[in-house]
């Protein structure tokens, strides 16, 4: 019998770059888990865990969390979501060669090593209209934007009918801090993958559908 390749993956790419929107995607098509670190990271504080007390000034004010506090939180999602026997999406992490490497060993330890690293791209003018605009369902990590992908009744939620928030990152002052950190590292990041040869970039500009095709036919090719 023909053994069934999983996808393991990481989606890379700056705020606003539509990693959330792409992973919903590839999470449903695929019956995938989609781990992102951020809403991990972001549960936590609502819920006012140990972890949440100490993560918020970092989320508030756009800086990166300590590597061991997201390696742990990802660990156990890996665990505990019973998807994550299908396969996953990593969707923010890692955003920097240390935490790449910590991942690796993670990962080779649990028998389940990656097999692509996609990276978004698209410009800084597209990030700043499509972040302004966002919101976000909590609950579901359902995204929206105000000017392309707007919610059929103003800040509620399409499925539920609950309210929509704007993430406290989002706003314009702490959205430049994310996106100097995001820079400060990728470089670095992008070039530790493409020398395991496991790096493809998609042109994030493009209508949500075109990206999907574009990660689809990667996915495709390397399985």
């Amino acid at each position: 019998m023909t053994e069934v390749k999983q996808h393991r993956l990481i989606l890379m790419g700056p705020p606003g770059a539509g990693k959330s929107t792409q992973a919903l995607a590839i999470s449903k098509k695929y019956n995938i888990a989609h781990l992102s670190t951020g809403d991990m990271l972001r549960a936590a504080v609502r819920n006012n865990t140990c972890y949440g007390i100490e993560v918020k000034p970092f989320l508030d004010n756009g800086k990166f969390v300590r590597d061991d506090v997201v390696v742990v939180l990802i660990k156990e999602s890996l665990k505990s979501n019973p998807l994550c026997a299908n396969g996953f999406i990593l969707d923010g992490f890692p955003r920097t060669v240390s935490q790449a490497g910590m991942l690796d060993i993670m990962l080779r330890a649990m028998n389940i090593p990656l097999s692509n690293v996609i990276n978004l791209i698209t410009g800084k003018n597209t990030l700043e209209e499509r972040i302004s605009g966002r919101l976000i369902h909590a609950d579901s990590g359902r995204t929206y934007n105000t000017s392309f992908i707007p919610p059929s009744v103003p800040m509620k939620d399409n499925v539920t009918g609950e309210s929509l928030t704007q993430r406290s990152d989002d706003i314009p002052f702490v959205l430049q801090s994310r996106l100097s950190e995001f820079n400060k590292h990728t470089e670095e990041i992008l070039s530790y993958y493409e020398s395991k040869g496991i790096l493809n970039t998609v042109d994030a500009s493009r209508t949500a559908d075109e990206v999907s095709d574009s990660i689809h036919s990667i996915l495709m090719a390397t399985h």
